[in-house]
């Protein structure tokens, strides 16, 4: 029996996915189980497996094609089965009409962002020549300066700007700032051999089990509070801006949060990271204060509820009791979804993360 093998959906958010290779070519054969075709979705490349033995009987998705969440990737046969018809709504390609052009024109264009298909060409059969490109420009457009580099918005990029460009859509943000004092914390990480994301990913992991309402999604008119505690780490690589999530963070030790964040880190940056890696974040932490950052607005990782922003700390003359000193400080800044939680819990969150990271012997008993 003719088994479809088609783009799967691995979020709540996914719409499509890339394919980046097929390990094996029509007319092979293929055991269940066995990895067939790679594709990048969710900022991360994932190995779809053989559903079934047989053989890869038609492929309808080419290496680099983006294709939606069940749109029609393969078909797998039994080794004398004919080919079954395919409905053509299942198979969704993409048509462009073929635009004759010089390859002096079509490279002016790509210099200017120029979209071919409005210029008439005055060359043989309509074909457009570099004049008719040059002359379109002095008639219809402003100077623009040369491009140097055309970068594709593709993977990784791709579903970073989808997904911060649906956030911003959908959620209303607003964001509170905090200064906190980090002298105690910067002792306890010296003491543990921690980082200061590890100690702020378990406080902020404590902080969500008092307020509850921060862990929540808001979906089909419904708040819903999760029961897990799952915190994403947004993590910095070549391809772009990933957020691997450390599952139960409030059941965990800091030494199991800190020996969990490096290697999801370290499966991040070499691209190896797993659909599981990545999925199930309720809350997710930022923090830019390695880079000089001290305070920032971070948009809210989609369906989560709210982000934390982490800066850097800075020594500064602060008022203690009657007297000055000069403290480790750090502004921490809160963006979260105003149609799920209002200003004051989310100060009062916010205060409570504070009142752990200057007071870590409370990280320590849990």
């Amino acid at each position: 029996m003719a088994v479809k093998i088609v783009m799967p959906k691995l979020s709540l958010t996914m719409k499509s996915g890339a394919v980046v290779q097929w390990y094996k070519k029509e007319g092979d054969k293929v055991e269940k189980g066995e990895p067939i075709v790679e594709v990048l979705t969710e900022k991360v490349t994932y190995d779809i497996e053989a559903p079934t033995s047989g053989v890869l009987r038609k492929i309808f998705a080419k290496e680099g094609e983006e294709v939606p969440v069940n749109g029609l990737l393969a078909i797998i046969t039994m080794p004398d089965e004919p080919l079954p018809e395919i409905e053509e709504e299942k198979v969704k390609k993409v048509v462009r009409e073929r635009i004759l052009a010089s390859p002096a024109a079509k490279r002016l264009a790509r210099e200017y962002g120029i979209d071919l298909s409005q210029i008439v060409g005055t060359g043989p059969q309509g074909r457009i020549v570099e004049a008719d490109v040059r002359r379109y420009i002095e008639e219809k457009m402003e100077y623009k300066p040369k491009i140097r580099e055309v970068i594709p918005l593709v993977g990784i990029r791709k579903i970073s700007a989808e997904r911060v460009a649906l956030s911003i859509k959908n959620a209303p943000h607003c964001t509170l700032g905090m200064e906190v004092d980090m002298s105690e914390a910067s002792k306890l990480k010296e003491s543990f051999g921690v980082s200061y994301t590890d100690i702020i990913v378990k406080a902020v992991a404590l902080a969500l089990k008092e307020h509850r309402m921060l862990n929540s999604t808001l979906k089909d008119g419904e708040i819903k509070v999760f029961e897990d505690i799952n915190i994403g780490v947004a993590t910095a690589t070549p391809q772009g801006l990933v957020v691997p999530v450390v599952k139960n963070a409030d059941k965990k030790s800091l030494s199991e949060i800190s020996s969990e964040i490096k290697t999801l880190t370290q499966k991040a940056r070499e691209g190896k990271l797993e659909k599981e890696d990545f999925s199930g974040g309720t809350f997710t932490v930022t923090n830019l204060g390695m880079y000089g950052v001290e305070f920032f607005t971070p948009i809210i990782n989609p369906p989560e509820a709210a982000i934390l922003g982490v800066g850097k700390i800075t020594k500064k003359p602060v008022a203690d009791g009657e007297e000055v000193k000069i403290k480790p400080m750090m502004t921490l800044s809160l963006s979260f979804d105003h149609r799920i939680v209002d200003g004051v819990p989310a100060a009062k969150f916010l205060q409570k993360i504070k009142e752990i990271l200057e007071n870590p012997t409370l990280l320590q008993k849990c």
